[in-house]
């Protein structure tokens, strides 16, 4: 998918076929587009200010690209000066009620205390795909009030970044193949914000003779290719748990072989099909043939209105117990339309929460809605410390075994189960609860 457009008099090819989109001194090969937040030339750098009233303002390409390697130099001089790089993005002139809107995956730069510099964030669309959450060492890579040197590879669909030659995000994606590249000023809240600038110079890019650039081990890799994994994943320890395609891996919980009933396989997605809303009535809940001690879990999952369901870790099988087999559970609710959201302590039944223990901290703008693909993350350290992760945002940590764990426990559900949650390992299990919820795109690593 690389370009093979003429160069503009503004572009200079050199010799290892590198381009420079900007030449220092004007802004040929460049357009303004979707607000009025002004862009100048100043020293050899392009210069973007911040005004009021005014949506965010995009500096873009008049060619567009699809395989690339950019990179540039960036300063943003006020921590309230929130900017960033579109990559293969697009322009909508209908929308923003004609003054049109720029959508894509953007380069963020983020000088605020989240420090989600080098994340990335689908703008006017999904929203975050790659906040630093996961990716936390990387958050002070970034430098205020100095320039910083931008590096952005897009070969085929994926995606990564590096901030200061540390390798930030990773994201493999199904959309926009090509696009333009575009520098960003952030709209503002009040006229004591306006007056900011950030800072872009030294822009280039490469075209041809593309070689992806390795990321070192244990980057977590955002993949929203269904049931797929990148050779970077596969090297480093990763595996499917569904192929999207089978049911192989997985049986019936108290049962030696897969739901005759209950579960079906269907475009890429394992679903676990409505009955009455009960407890394993139907199918009932599958487990993972293989057990876990630590381990590095992500899933898709698919509500329906009203679904109740949970992926459940450290299943024994044990207990013999009629219902859903025992296990601590990343709950799957639609919080809006299922009572189960409105009991229990504090929320600690809603989505993503530890189930019945501890409540998950989340925000509803980085929820995707009923009916679209979510994506869930348990991690399980070798040292017992566990964390959720919803949309690729923590929303809470616990360490099993500990003195606090137990007191939750013993004020829960689950307090006449003994030592529940900490046997040394266990099944993976997703939840038949009556109501239909799909998965796919589940995948795990194994700690050491």
């Amino acid at each position: 998918m690389g370009c093979s457009q003429k160069s503009q008099k503004s572009e200079q090819v050199s010799s290892d076929n590198w381009t420079n989109l900007f030449d220092g001194k004007t802004l040929d090969g460049w357009k303004r587009v979707a607000g009025e937040a002004p862009y100048e030339v100043k020293d050899g750098a392009i210069v973007g200010t911040t005004i009021a009233n005014t949506p965010n303002t995009f500096l873009v390409t008049e060619k567009e690209y699809g395989d690339f390697v950019l990179e540039l130099d960036a300063m943003v001089e006020s921590n309230g000066s929130n900017s960033g790089i579109q990559t293969r993005s697009h322009f909508d002139p209908e929308a923003n009620n004609g003054k049109g809107r720029v959508y894509g995956r953007q380069v963020e730069f983020d000088p605020s205390e989240r420090a989600w510099t080098g994340g990335i964030y689908d703008e006017a669309r999904r929203g975050w795909l790659y906040p630093l959450s996961l990716n936390p060492e990387a958050r002070q890579a970034f430098k205020m009030g100095e320039y910083n040197k931008i590096k952005i590879e897009c070969i085929g669909n994926e995606t990564k970044t590096w901030i200061n030659d540390v390798p930030v995000a990773y994201v493999v994606d199904t959309l926009d193949p090509s696009g333009f590249i575009g520098l960003q000023v952030h709209s503002i809240n009040n006229e004591e914000q306006a007056g900011k600038k950030v800072f872009f110079k030294n822009i280039r890019i490469k075209t041809t003779d593309l070689t992806p650039t390795p990321f070192p081990a244990g980057v977590y890799v955002v993949n929203n290719q269904p049931n797929a994994l990148t050779a970077y994943e596969q090297e480093h320890g990763w595996k499917l748990l569904f192929d999207g395609k089978t049911t192989e891996g997985w049986v019936g919980a108290y049962k030696s072989s897969f739901p005759e009933k209950g579960w079906k396989v269907e475009n890429g997605a394992l679903t676990v099909l409505p009955s009455d809303g009960g407890e394993s009535q139907n199918g009932g809940d599958i487990v993972t043939s293989a057990k876990y001690r630590a381990f590095d879990l992500s899933f898709d999952f698919k509500l329906t209105p009203g679904a109740n369901s949970g992926v459940k870790y450290f299943v024994t099988l044990s207990e013999n117990n009629s219902g859903s087999a025992i296990g601590l559970e990343y709950q799957i609710l639609d919080d809006e339309k299922h009572p189960d959201a409105k009991m229990g302590r504090n929320g600690n039944r809603t989505l993503a929460s530890l189930y019945d223990l501890i409540t998950a901290e989340k925000q509803s703008r980085f929820l995707r809605p009923i009916g679209e693909w979510n994506k869930g993350r348990v991690v399980v350290h070798p040292n017992n410390k566990v964390e959720h992760f919803l949309n690729g945002i923590k929303v809470l940590e616990y360490e099993r075994g500990s003195a606090a764990f137990r007191e939750l426990v013993a004020n829960s559900k689950y307090k006449d189960w003994e030592n529940f949650g900490e046997a040394t390992e266990g099944h993976i299990l997703l939840q038949d609860h009556g109501d239909q919820v799909s998965f796919r795109s589940i995948k795990i690593k194994e700690l050491k």
